[in-house]
C-alpha cells in the first residue's frame, strides 16, 4: 500500500522525498518495529549509511539486554576474570 505525502507537507517539513523516507525508516527502527536492514532498505540506504544516519539522530545502533549483560558476565567469571 503506498503512503503519499503531499510536496507541499514535504516542503513545510524542510524534506526531499529521500530524505522523508531516511526520517521514517530511522524512527521505525527506533521504535522496534524495523530491524536495521529492513530499515535501511525502506530508506534506500546501505547498512553502513543507515548506520550513520542513526548515528546523526542519536539513535542507538546496538541495543544490549540485560541477558547480554549476564552472559558478558558470566564468560567473564568462566574466564577468571
Amino acid at each position: 500500500m503506498p503512503l503519499v505525502i503531499s510536496d507541499e507537507t514535504l516542503r513545510e517539513a524542510g524534506l526531499t522525498e529521500g530524505d522523508a523516507l531516511v526520517e521514517f525508516a530511522c524512527r521505525l527502527f527506533d521504535a522496534d518495529k524495523m530491524t536495521l536492514w529492513s530499515a535501511a532498505k525502506l530508506a534506500g540506504l546501505s547498512r553502513v549509511a543507515f548506520e550513520q544516519a542513526l548515528r546523526e539522530r542519536q539513535i542507538a545502533v546496538h541495543r544490549p539486554q540485560p541477558s547480554d549483560l549476564a552472559d558478558d558476565l558470566s564468560a567473564l567469571d568462566r574466564l577468571g576474570v
